[in-house]
């Protein structure tokens, strides 16, 4: 009989021993589970501020062009005559309502079609050339330059009886004065500057003294496979050729470190083979007359220049 309580109590010990040992293993489990979903909760956070700056940085980046476009069509669309946010009126537009917010956003697409601020101030009493109201003031005052420079030499070879002796062309380099190597300028396979070529030199060398721009001469051949001799090649040749009015310029008062000589033998030619025109016009020298604007508006000076 006392046997029975002593097992009895041992039984009751083991039994106390497993509920404990089940209640460590759920508490463990409840701690677990409950790290795992703070740190769910802890990403979804971050996820969420990640599209939040997302967001900010689409909506604070406006392409320009893309949004005086827009303007234009809903204003003509929608318009009833009265001004609105679209035409410049208050909101979120002021900003371009002259073509100045470009400095104020993100650089998108370039604009033409926004005025500058000369055109702003424009009276009605001044004339609007047209340059104004599609191109920057630099790419403006560079085109008019280039325009006197042209009247000046233009002038100066109808003085000498030499009108039409050269033609004028602006592209992204900048004014290009082309000179036909004829025999007027060049004997034939020389690069000896003939008396009637140092007479378009001397009307050409006059308006180029007085601007800061450096100059460039580029020698040209045509593209007939005929002997260049005593020049090895068309590329001897129109370097000769492009040295030559060089140092006519130099010797004409230009400072040297504004000029630079370059041969392109038949590359770049104005005309192809085919057409008749190819075998005098293609063999010229070119005077061009740097721009000193950055790359991204001396691009714009031909559509400027044909515009003026």
């Amino acid at each position: 009989m006392s046997a029975r309580p002593g097992r009895g109590r041992a039984g009751d010990s083991a039994a106390s021993a497993r509920r404990g040992r089940r209640r460590r293993t759920s508490h463990s489990g409840h701690e677990e589970g409950g790290s795992e979903r703070w740190l769910v909760t802890y990403a979804d956070v971050l996820t969420l501020l990640l599209v939040l700056f997302i967001v900010l940085f689409s909506i604070s980046v406006v392409n320009t062009s893309k949004f005086i476009t827009l303007r234009s069509s809903l204003s003509s669309a929608f318009g009833d005559g009265q001004k609105s946010v679209l035409d410049g009126g208050n909101g979120l537009n002021d900003n371009d309502a002259q073509g100045e917010g470009q400095q104020l956003v993100m650089p998108g697409a370039p604009v033409l079609g926004a005025p500058t601020s000369a055109s702003s101030t424009a009276g009605p009493d001044q004339p609007d050339t047209g340059l104004q109201t599609r191109y920057p003031a630099a790419v403006e005052k560079e085109v008019q330059n280039f325009a006197a420079i042209r009247r000046a030499i233009t002038k100066a070879l109808d003085q000498q009886g030499l009108s039409g002796a050269v033609r004028f062309t602006v592209d992204h380099r900048g004014l290009i004065v082309t000179i036909i190597t004829s025999s007027l300028v060049f004997p034939g396979n020389s690069a000896e500057l003939l008396p009637g070529g140092q007479r378009i030199m001397a009307a050409i060398t006059p308006p180029l003294r007085g601007v800061p721009n450096r100059i460039e001469v580029d020698g040209y051949t045509n593209q007939e496979k005929v002997s260049t001799y005593p020049y090895p090649s068309g590329w001897e040749l129109s370097s000769a050729r492009a040295s030559a009015v060089v140092r006519f310029l130099s010797a004409d008062g230009i400072a040297e470190d504004r000029l630079s000589a370059v041969g392109w033998s038949d590359q770049h030619p104005l005309y192809p083979p085919s057409d008749p025109r190819a075998v005098t016009l293609n063999r010229r020298v070119e005077v061009v007359v740097r721009s000193a604007l950055p790359d991204s508006a001396a691009a714009q000076l031909a559509a400027a220049a044909a515009d003026s």
